[in-house]
């Protein structure tokens, strides 16, 4: 949060941070680092997660390498203005789960003077841009783009290759329902058997 002194008078000014990428590549991780960081800075912390995101914890954000900090988990992201109060900062994970007015909620809360800090998946399994990830990459101040490792290859992946059978756009799960995958390799995998 950044303080400017105008005409003698505090102003806060806030602004949205998006992190980015495929699974595997550190999202939650690098979620789970600012909002420590500010923590230890004494700024005050809200995190919050959507409530079908029951993965590793039904409360916690927890990282594939178990990493986790205490958040509230929420039906939609309008509930989330229901549970800020006097915070410096409020942390956001799985934002692809969330409709659409997470744009707006993440606009009110910058507008307020809140640092605003999202991570989830830019793509869908089918590599097309996920919930209201691509509107907050519009609309943020400060975009993170990480890469998983392809598990194939070796070069940085940016798809999420989901390697069960079934079609629904949300499918909770992990190594075992979906691999980081480069380009080539995503599109090797998505070509139609003969």
């Amino acid at each position: 949060m950044f303080l400017e002194i105008t005409n003698n008078h505090k102003v806060r000014r806030g602004w949205i941070e998006v992190i980015c990428g495929s699974m595997f590549s550190g999202k939650t991780e690098e979620l789970i680092r600012r909002l420590t960081r500010a923590k230890i800075a004494k700024q005050k912390v809200e995190i919050f997660k959507p409530a079908i995101d029951t993965r590793y914890d039904d409360i916690e954000v927890v990282s594939h390498n178990a990493n986790s900090i205490t958040s509230t988990p929420v039906e939609s992201a309008e509930q989330i203005l229901l549970y800020v109060n006097d915070v410096s900062v409020v942390g956001i994970d799985e934002a692809q789960f969330f409709d659409n007015q997470l744009v707006s909620v993440c606009n009110q809360l910058a507008d307020r003077g809140i640092r605003v800090i999202v991570a989830g998946l830019d793509m869908d399994f089918k590599g097309v841009p996920f919930g209201p990830i691509p509107n907050l990459l519009a609309t943020a101040e400060y975009v993170t783009k990480v890469h998983a490792i392809c598990i194939h290859c070796g070069n940085l992946a940016q798809y999420s290759h989901r390697t069960i059978q079934k079609e629904d756009l949300v499918v909770l799960g992990e190594t075992d329902s979906y691999e980081p995958l480069c380009r080539t390799c995503y599109n090797e995998k998505r070509k139609p058997s003969l």
